[in-house]
């Protein structure tokens, strides 16, 4: 019987390690040596990593659910590379303002760290506070700042986050793009969009860009001993910086247009890193 993620008995490692196990099963691979979560904007990226092994919808899998955003494939996708490592690509992701629990957010980075990936990179469409930036333009993140009043860690549970986004792997990244800009994740809960005055709050604070998920994975990835790679796509400026109203289609129209120079990028990135 499969642990209940839900059950505060329960560890969050065990369901992990169960949906590892049904991965591990579906797809023939007993290892996966890099994942990726892919938000808006990233989704055809699947296609351009390699050869895809298995597809295996996110239902099927424990402590999984289809992702409730447009724009998620659903699915989880095991993908065999040139080099001869295998990628994991997770298209199911649970975002904090769903209210289904910490636990849930981070089930997917627990679970690519339990088929042994050790490198995991976050992707997500966001606004960007920076005046410079234009909508489609991917930047990667260099550190961020949790408003969520949440933590994945539980207990007495002390992990540094002071390379939290690995200076190595940013500088893998520009060595596939070097046009590539940075800047400091402010992740909020949502699922509203920021008020201008909370946009100029997170500049004044040190933010870059602002956003509704990621942070919260990437604390779960240094807890399980992963490096983390978290990149950006700037679907829109943020509010009072942009004029017009913000919008969710606006957000997949950017992510549109943006797909084919976002999974270059992104398959370029995975095989300087796996090589």
């Amino acid at each position: 019987m499969t642990p209940d993620l839900d059950d505060p008995a329960t560890d969050p490692r065990a369901v992990a390690a169960a949906a590892a196990a049904v991965l591990r099963e579906r797809s023939g691979v007993q290892t996966h040596d890099i994942a990726l979560t892919l938000g808006s904007g990233w989704g055809r990226a699947t296609d351009a990593l390699g050869e895809i092994v298995a597809r295996v919808p996110a239902a099927d899998v424990p402590g999984f659910r289809a992702s409730g955003v447009p724009g998620h494939s659903g699915e989880l996708t095991s993908i065999a590379l040139e080099s001869g490592s295998h990628a994991l690509v997770i298209g199911a992701r649970t975002h904090f303002y769903e209210n289904l629990g910490v636990r849930r957010v981070v089930h997917s980075v627990r679970t690519a760290a339990a088929v042994g990936a050790r490198v995991m990179v976050l992707t997500n469409g966001a606004g960007g506070i920076r005046r410079s930036w234009t909508p489609g333009q991917p930047v990667l993140i260099s550190d961020h700042i949790n408003l969520t009043a949440a933590s994945p860690l539980e207990g007495a549970t002390f992990v540094d986050l002071t390379d939290l986004y690995s200076a190595r792997l940013r500088t893998i990244a520009r060595t596939v793009d070097p046009t590539l800009d940075e800047g400091v994740y402010t992740q909020f809960r949502g699922p509203h969009y920021e008020t201008p005055a909370e946009v100029r709050m997170a500049e004044r604070l040190g933010g870059d860009i602002v956003g509704m998920s990621t942070a919260l994975e990437a604390i779960a990835a240094r807890e399980a001993g992963m490096q983390v790679l978290g990149l950006s796509l700037i679907t829109n400026l943020a509010a009072g910086i942009q004029q017009s109203p913000l919008s969710h289609a606006e957000v997949l129209a950017a992510g549109r247009e943006a797909e084919p120079r976002l999974a270059a990028l992104l398959a370029g990135i995975v095989r300087a890193v796996t090589a």
